[in-house]
């Protein structure tokens, strides 16, 4: 088996997915008790989420000019305890996917440097070997020219 097959990153990954759940939770359940996060984080998200729903719902049923009344408050800070949880999971997930991303983004990288460098290698030993080569053609060459320059004795 190929040790590089399953990281232990995307094992730690699959962990804090899995543990953004619980923490999405119990942020909700402090952002239900605090009037701070209830009146200034949940509620403005929950009573614009309403309206965009239902305006999107009156125009699909033919009904343009409608008013949308505003959610109650605990509706309103129960959606938007939903909604908070939803978006720290979104946001959870999508650091897991730039990690990832990153990740892999950095191993191509390195990859590729590996093989920029094998390659630049092998150009470099393809250059000495030919200048190997053309030295070696021109000491043939050479010894020809001294054959054939050679007087052979004659025959008698």
């Amino acid at each position: 088996m190929v040790v590089g097959a399953f990281p232990i990153a995307k094992l730690l990954y699959l962990g804090v997915r899995q543990m953004s759940k619980p923490v999405a939770n119990r942020i909700k359940a402090g952002a239900r008790r605090s009037e701070f996060f209830k009146n200034y984080i949940c509620l403005p998200p929950a009573q614009l989420y309403h309206w965009i729903e239902m305006r999107t719902k009156m125009r699909i049923m033919g009904f343009r000019g409608a008013t949308i009344k505003p959610l109650n408050e605990e509706a309103a800070a129960e959606l938007g305890a939903e909604l908070l949880g939803e978006a720290i999971i979104f946001l959870i997930g999508g650091g897991c996917m730039v990690l990832e991303y990153s990740r892999q983004a950095t191993n191509s990288r390195r990859k590729e440097d590996e093989l920029n460098a094998t390659i630049t290698e092998l150009q470099t030993q393809i250059a000495e070997l030919t200048l190997t080569t053309e030295t070696l053609d021109a000491q043939l060459r050479e010894v020809n020219r001294l054959l054939v320059s050679f007087p052979t004795p004659s025959k008698k």
